[in-house]
């Protein structure tokens, strides 16, 4: 498969609201494909999650997968996701802040309040109906994603930019507190 290329924040396309699979699209070679380079590309990058609108295609597909990743060692492992079209249908109250990074916003770090648990419906690669009910870091991730598919970023959840750092920075002076 291939790596692609990761938009950074300030294209365009990390704003835009991303569109929906039609039905007959999961299907294609092309999506599939698609799919396909978009977990590679993730893994690549170490990343946990990855939108597609982050390699340029404003469509509504995210890839999660969390398997001994070096950029979020001590999180429990994700099994490989595929949610295509999700929607969060139900959110929790509660709330837990949390370090967040981004591959489009590379050597950044920031706390980022987020609901701890949440069902997701969405399809799965195969195009079939798929129901997520998770909490903690799995539903951090999916709601990163999601958020990506509606054209937001973590800095935008953010309160205050109190605690953004640089990724060094984090590492040298936060790491112990996560």
């Amino acid at each position: 498969m291939s790596i692609l290329k990761v938009a950074r924040l300030g294209h365009p396309v990390i704003r835009q609201l991303a569109q929906p699979l039609l039905p007959e699209e999961i299907h294609t070679e092309e999506i599939q494909t698609f799919i396909l380079d978009m977990i590679d590309t993730m893994r690549e990058y170490d990343g946990v999650g990855l939108a597609a609108p982050q390699v340029h295609v404003s469509k509504q597909i995210a890839v999660i997968e969390v398997n001994h990743n070096p950029r979020y060692p001590d999180m429990p492992q994700i099994p490989l996701t595929v949610l295509i079209n999700p929607f969060l249908k139900e959110k929790s109250e509660a709330t837990e802040e949390g370090w967040e990074g981004c591959l489009s916003i590379p050597d950044l770090r920031g706390v980022v309040p987020r609901h701890e648990s949440l069902v997701c419906e969405a399809l799965d690669q195969n195009g079939k109906p798929i129901t997520i009910s998770t909490k903690g870091f799995f539903a951090r991730v999916i709601q990163h994603e999601f958020d990506h598919l509606q054209g937001h970023v973590y800095l935008d959840k953010m309160p205050h930019l109190t605690t953004l750092t640089y990724l060094n920075e984090f590492s040298k002076y936060w790491v112990s507190e996560t």
